[in-house]
């Protein structure tokens, strides 16, 4: 009988499992040798790097994989690598766009921009004030418009609704999700040429425009929100003779409140960018105007397709005030889903411990 120690345990290898570090091995030996490839073949691209030598990555990791440690393994080594991979492929254009408008548009990220118009400016100086403010206000009314309208017609097809009007209606939801944002502003333009008649440019217009936009997207979130709510709770509320209405109000709302507010500022982020419908008809003024019943309005995303479009004298001046314009709508439509995730944890429902 030979006697053994304590520590003659078997290898990593020998129990058919691969060491910890073996993968960011085999995935930094890769890149190596295609970036030597690239580099020999006079051709050295750090994105064509990258992918490549990812591939190679994953097919050398399955094949050792394979070797040691068996088919299953092997499969889900792989699957984890195409996974990871899209994930990565997919947060590539997101930080390049996020990173290289935060680098642009730090050079007019300063206190003029955000408290001067570009009345009266030509070349370089001004700011987009009248543009945020006008961006701010028809967001607002577009929220007052759109959510009221959204929230009740939700409440409706999953309370109430039956038979031909309620599938007509869901119909309609869908195909307003869909539709071009350009004839939501035409939509807009048409309905108040009739009644004021044709050339006007209202703030109120580009609100009515967006709406259209929006109402679908907040019908479609609280519909999944109501959804979730347990019939359980409605089914108790009604035993207890409390009316349908108070059941909703009472009991429904509260409970699904938190996922209708998160559902309802995704569908405000979601419009606050779009141009072509504020163009058409809100149009384009270079003052400050508070009045979403009075003349033409600004907004950021039409401030930033003017600086870039419409050039002046000193074009690298416009080309700066339009990052930066881009850049203050990311941090506004950063702000309004840090403002969607606390107001969520705020009125979501407390489960007792």
């Amino acid at each position: 009988m030979v006697a053994t120690t304590g520590t003659s345990l078997p290898s990593t290898l020998t129990a058919g499992k691969l060491p910890k570090m073996v993968p960011l091995y085999v995935l930094l030996g890769a890149i190596a040798v295609v970036a030597l490839v690239f580099i020999l073949m006079g051709a050295p691209n750090v994105a064509g790097i990258l992918v490549v030598g990812v591939i190679v990555y994953g097919v050398a990791l399955y094949v050792l994989s394979l070797a040691i440690e068996g088919s299953r393994k092997a499969k889900d080594r792989l699957i984890t690598i195409l996974v990871v991979s899209a994930f990565l492929l997919a947060l590539i254009p997101l930080i390049s766009v996020a990173v290289t408008t935060a680098i642009n548009g730090a050079a007019r990220f300063d206190l003029p921009f955000f408290t001067e118009s570009m009345r009266n400016v030509v070349g370089a100086g001004g700011g987009a004030l009248h543009a945020i403010t006008g961006t701010l206000l028809i967001t607002l009314a577009t929220a007052i418009i759109s959510i009221p309208i959204g929230i009740l017609t939700a409440i409706y097809l999953v309370e109430y609704g039956r038979g031909a009007l309620a599938r007509g209606i869901t119909f309609l939801v869908d195909v307003m999700t869909g539709i071009p944002s350009i004839v939501a502003g035409l939509f807009a333009y048409a309905l108040l040429a009739l009644i004021l008649g044709p050339g006007i440019r209202l703030g109120i217009g580009g609100a009515i425009a967006l709406s259209v936009l929006m109402i679908p997207v907040v019908v479609r979130s609280t519909e999944e929100m109501l959804k979730l709510v347990p019939n359980e709770l409605r089914e108790a509320s009604l035993a207890l003779g409390v009316p349908k209405y108070l059941t909703i109000i009472k009991v429904v709302l509260p409970t699904s409140m938190a996922g209708i507010i998160t559902g309802s500022m995704i569908a405000v982020a979601r419009v606050i960018g779009e141009t072509a419908p504020l163009l058409l008809i809100a149009g384009y003024t270079q003052s400050m105007n508070y009045d979403l019943f009075d003349g033409r309005m600004m907004t950021l995303p039409v401030f930033v397709y003017n600086q870039y479009a419409i050039q002046g004298v000193d074009a690298q001046a416009y080309t700066d005030r339009a990052w930066t314009g881009a850049l203050a709508l990311i941090l506004i439509v950063m702000a309004l889903n840090l403002i969607a995730r606390l107001v969520a944890k705020i009125f979501s429902p407390k489960i007792a411990r």
